[in-house]
């Protein structure tokens, strides 16, 4: 089964990016990030005339969750058990959504970004990660993967020059204590081995074409899912301005093959 997971920064946006995505790399199962739109407002026509299904949760024109599968859906679970909510009043927000595809849970997962380390939403970005990691502790023992955009880069290495992050969240010790606790849950982070290299490069003065971005998109996967894959890769066409069709997303895909 072949695994991907992509922020792709506005669905209705980058339909046909996402459609021929799927045709060029014959993905079974697309975990998408930042959908931008409410379910009604999203066009399914093409994925669905391609023989895939899609489960999808979204709100406004922020965040957003959607998972695309032609090998099944199934049990497509809304949030996880005690996922906060944000704001005044405190909303949940579509950060997560979980299904079953081909066997495997799949949860797309748009980890807060936390602004700024004094900001509230860093907070509720710790908050969150912690929740998570409560309620992933029930799906370690089956075939399961959290993938998506996790708004961390987990080592130095993961950034092109961590001095211009001092002062920023995604680097902090507290962001990258939280991912590590999933680690030390046995939860194994797939993809670094096979895809080296950067996932997000912001649009702001080239940072593509210079190659100044951050690895922030992972899959972690049960003990079951890590030793089912076979190899990853990032595929950074989808982030070129110069490949594709229209403007691309400033996050590139990740993708994952798993042995049946």
């Amino acid at each position: 089964m072949r695994l991907a997971t992509w922020n792709v920064n506005s669905l209705r946006t980058r339909i046909d990016r996402v459609e021929a995505f799927l045709d060029r790399h014959e993905v079974d199962v697309l975990a998408l990030q930042e959908t931008k739109a409410r379910e009604d407002q999203l066009p399914l026509m093409g994925l669905q005339s391609r023989g895939y299904d899609v489960a999808a949760v979204g709100h406004d024109q922020w965040n957003g969750v959607a998972i695309v599968s032609r090998v099944g859906l199934e049990d497509v679970t809304v949030g996880f058990p005690g996922m906060p909510g944000y704001g005044e009043p405190l909303a949940a927000e579509a950060r997560a959504l979980g299904a079953v595809c081909g066997g495997v849970r799949v949860w797309s997962l748009y980890v807060p970004n936390g602004r700024k380390p004094a900001d509230p939403h860093y907070v509720y970005k710790l908050d969150w990660l912690a929740r998570l990691r409560e309620a992933a502790g029930d799906w370690l023992g089956t075939p399961t993967a959290m993938v998506g955009d996790w708004n961390i880069c987990p080592t130095d290495d993961d950034v092109f020059d961590v001095s211009q992050f001092r002062n920023s969240t995604h680097v902090t010790p507290p962001e990258r204590a939280a991912f590590q606790r999933f680690l030390d849950d046995g939860w194994a982070e797939v993809t670094r081995e096979h895809a080296p290299g950067y996932t997000y490069w912001d649009y702001y003065r080239q940072r593509f074409e210079r190659d100044r971005g951050l690895k922030i998109d992972f899959v972690l996967g049960s003990p079951d899912l890590a030793a089912r894959v076979t190899g990853a890769f990032v595929d950074r066409d989808e982030r070129d301005p110069a490949q594709g069709t229209g403007n691309p997303s400033d996050h590139a895909p990740v993708v994952v093959d798993l042995a049946d």
